[in-house]
């Protein structure tokens, strides 16, 4: 029987994410240890991450377990974040802009959420639209439009 089912669909997420990145890093050189190639840290980091989910995931599991009790899967929630990230990229594709990209992923992934509400929702597009353009666009100055082009041209920028 599962104790804690967050901590074991956590270990089962890094277990299927560090797998995905030892097969990933196999389409590039992986060398020694004393000469890496662009495949080894991916390699070595993906083990990692599937022996931490693997220890994550074992101890959520109570020793008297005979059989798995998981939930049944709920495609909305999948769609919603799936949607949001798929948004996002497409906006920023089609020049729509940082913020504008930022808003429809929160806006759209923010409906996943069981106790969702508008208020925190727009609470939430306004703290991190603020640190997003702060971190990425100031700070690290990634190169990508801020705001929709005919935005930043009616603007001036």
């Amino acid at each position: 029987m599962i104790k804690n089912r967050r901590d074991f669909y956590a270990g089962l997420m890094f277990m299927i994410i560090g797998v995905l990145f030892m097969i990933l890093s196999g389409q590039y050189k992986i060398g020694i240890a004393s000469k890496m190639g662009p495949g080894y840290f991916p390699l070595i980091l993906g083990g990692m991450l599937t022996f931490l989910g693997l220890f994550v995931a074992l101890g959520s599991v109570s020793k008297s377990a005979l059989k798995l009790n998981v939930e049944p899967f709920q495609l909305d929630i999948f769609v919603y974040i799936l949607g949001g990230v798929g948004l996002f990229a497409a906006a920023l594709k089609w020049d729509a802009g940082f913020i504008v990209a930022l808003l429809a992923l929160i806006l759209v992934s923010s409906k996943a959420s069981h106790e969702f509400s508008w208020r925190a929702t727009l609470i939430s597009v306004v703290v991190l639209a603020i640190a997003s353009y702060l971190v990425f666009i100031k700070e690290l100055q990634l190169q990508m439009p801020v705001l929709p082009k005919f935005i930043a041209t009616s603007l001036g920028l």
